[in-house]
């Protein structure tokens, strides 16, 4: 709970329904499966891009930052879009099942 919360709870609740609708889409209409699981990494990497954008707008208006809290900003950022790819994953998963 506390990544979800730390990538961002409006990438991080989009990218839960999209998972949620692909486990739905398995059962009624298989062939949004692989739809959803690549509209998933789009938008984690969407929500990466957004917070790298705000990260780096908050290190120009500072006028620096020390490289743990860099890397530390760069490691929240990086959470959307691994949760996409983990989406995706199951989405290949899914797949794999139905074929």
């Amino acid at each position: 709970m506390n990544y979800f919360i730390m990538g961002g709870p409006l990438f991080m609740g989009i990218l839960t329904l999209i998972c949620i609708a692909m486990l739905l889409a398995f059962f009624l209409k298989k062939n949004l499966v692989k739809q959803l699981g690549l509209l998933a990494i789009a938008v984690g990497f969407l929500g990466q891009m957004f917070g790298l954008f705000g990260a780096f707008e908050a290190i120009e208006s500072a006028g620096g930052i020390s490289l743990p809290m860099l890397a530390g900003g760069l490691k929240v950022s990086s959470i959307a879009s691994i949760y996409g790819l983990l989406i995706y994953t199951i989405s290949l998963l899914l797949r794999m099942l139905e074929g």
